[in-house]
């Protein structure tokens, strides 16, 4: 800053003031880069880091294509042997009241919670090997995870409700890579995918793991050597050498160390007077939007089916998207004689309203240009704990017979 002004100025001549910007250069460094210049270890940590470098190296020159991860940077640029991720932690306890009687039950909605969390990108590239994971703690309090985060979290949930767990690298024919978490039971073995909440038999054609790579729990790492890593061709038998590569030996494995995670999770109710106002929000911008996309046609709303619509949507949560059987369905096949309907509803988590948009119109079912067509919208918000929501969009057009 200069100012500028000459001495025989008289006194009520005013200064004047010129801001000029001089270049002089600039820094630029990758955020890997930091990272890899923050670790903050004590000695015994800094050798077993080093050792779960040496392993990684040695599994990807077996196999480069496969995923291992045995170490992560934290919140403070800290590198972290993974294991510290995994550990017993308790979720909500509405969950574990809701089925107290059904375990399977139990599993699926603490599944479908953690699935409602919405996913981000991780932060840096994957494929420079340097990963960051937060807590399950801040996972929560900040409603986001990365797809590794989501894994840890219900590996985690289900060691608490007793399940024998991992979390499970690989790759998915719809994801690219993922983390799933593999639970055992009996004889038989279960993948979950922590993003969608739906849980796959080890035998099941449908099951979009096109890849298993490497396990983690709290004692160790396994690296999966066998020649042919499709999940239907897996053995899950840790204890075989020659199929699963392990990180620490076996002295090793059954000490457990020290963990990141805090010992108990203390989550905060949701206040559902602004889950309604955010419900009813999303609801009138939907219209509006509607209405928007038919600029060039008119667009009616049938005020009975959108009644309907509103006493269903608050079942299907708790039915995990089942339909209802009850009197609303009677009334909406009572429509059914008199027009021709089109539509269904749509799950989502709740992340952010142009989102909720976006999801709308790609169904395409505003776009119709049956003449006489109506419509009907409804919203309706599950709250969970910490803000977590499920949103659920209920759209139809409605076709008079003639």
């Amino acid at each position: 800053m200069m100012e500028n002004h000459e001495d025989a100025c008289p006194k009520g001549c005013s200064g004047h003031s010129f801001l000029r910007k001089n270049w002089l250069g600039s820094v630029m460094f990758p955020f890997s880069a930091l990272l890899e210049q923050s670790k903050l270890a004590d000695h015994e940590d800094e050798l077993l880091l080093q050792k779960a470098n040496i392993f990684k190296k040695t599994c990807k020159a077996l196999f480069p294509k496969r995923r291992i991860i045995t170490s992560v940077f934290n919140n403070e640029g800290r590198n972290i042997l993974v294991t510290k991720y995994i550990t017993s932690l308790n979720p909500p306890q509405l969950l574990l009241d809701m089925y107290s009687k059904d375990p399977n039950s139990t599993a699926d909605l603490i599944s479908r919670f953690v699935s409602l969390i919405p996913c981000i990108s991780d932060t840096v590239d994957e494929n420079n090997g340097v990963d960051v994971w937060i807590t399950a703690e801040h996972c929560i309090s900040l409603g986001v995870g990365n797809k590794e985060e989501h894994a840890v979290l219900l590996c985690n949930y289900f060691m608490y409700i007793g399940k024998k767990a991992r979390v499970l690298l690989g790759t998915s024919v719809l994801e690219g890579n993922v983390a799933y978490v593999v639970t055992q039971e009996n004889r038989e073995y279960f993948l979950w995918n922590p993003l969608s909440g739906q849980c796959y038999k080890q035998f099941d054609a449908f099951c979009p793991l096109q890849s298993i790579d490497c396990l983690i729990s709290w004692e160790n790492v396994w690296f999966n050597v066998q020649q042919n890593n499709s999940p239907m061709y897996v053995s899950f038998d840790i204890s075989k050498e020659g199929f699963w590569k392990q990180f620490l030996p076996y002295n090793f494995q059954h000490s457990k160390t020290q963990t990141v995670q805090p010992e108990e999770i203390v989550y905060a109710p949701t206040n559902e007077s602004l889950v309604e106002e955010l419900q009813n929000r999303i609801e009138k911008t939907l219209k509006n939007k509607m209405m928007e996309w038919r600029s060039q046609l008119p667009t009616r709303w049938h005020r009975q089916c959108t009644n309907i619509l509103r006493q269903i949507l608050p079942k299907l949560e708790l039915r995990s998207g089942g339909i209802s059987t009850e009197k609303e369905e009677t009334d909406l096949e009572s429509l059914l004689g008199h027009y021709w309907v089109t539509g269904f509803p749509i799950q989502m988590p709740y992340q952010n309203v142009p989102s909720i948009t976006e999801a709308v119109y790609q169904t395409g079912i505003h776009s119709s240009e049956v003449p006489n067509t109506e419509f009907a919208l409804a919203v309706h918000i599950h709250p969970y704990p910490n803000n977590i929501l499920s949103v659920w969009i209920y759209l139809v057009s409605l076709v008079r017979h003639k």
